[in-house]
């Protein structure tokens, strides 16, 4: 498998996924299998919104299901047990904006784990790709739409 189809992962993104697949095959499947069944037994399945319905969610979850099981069998899970002298995959990097003085914490993590409200930011964004191996005092410099922002890396701590 070569590195860009690689999906990186921490531990616990690689856990969500595996557990909203389980999920999905088990107990979804179930209840979609469930309200199918009841849905023709209102007869008439031209007509039928609720089969309709159902069966629309069905093909949602089994794409997501092969979504799912692609990027499981593309995953490589970060090293935990990682030195932390410089920012890696699964380590939080603390920043200071130089501008604005504020304190900031990110932690660098896979695209599919990326959530800016959890301040889980991917490895491939500007900012992730301009902390990768960087070092505390490091100044890094990031071209955002209102112009260059400068970080000065703080701190680098793991989970």
């Amino acid at each position: 498998m070569s590195k860009e189809e690689e999906i990186i992962l921490t531990k616990e993104g690689l856990a969500k996924l595996e557990f909203e697949l389980d999920d999905l095959k088990t107990v979804k499947r179930k209840e979609l299998a469930s309200r199918i069944k009841l849905a023709i037994s209102y007869g008439d399945l031209k007509e039928n919104s609720e089969y309709h319905s159902a069966k629309n969610d069905q093909s949602f979850m089994e794409t997501r299901i092969m979504v799912l099981e692609k990027m499981l069998n593309k995953a490589r899970v970060a090293d935990d047990s990682m030195d932390i002298s410089t920012v890696q995959i699964g380590l939080i990097a603390v920043l200071n904006d130089v501008e604005f003085s504020e304190k900031l914490e990110y932690m660098l993590v896979g695209s599919s784990e990326a959530d800016a409200s959890d301040n889980k930011i991917s490895y491939e964004s500007p900012l992730g790709k301009a902390l990768m191996g960087k070092s505390v005092g490091s100044i890094i410099s990031v071209n955002a739409p209102m112009g260059v922002i400068q970080y000065e890396l703080l701190e680098i701590k793991a989970m």
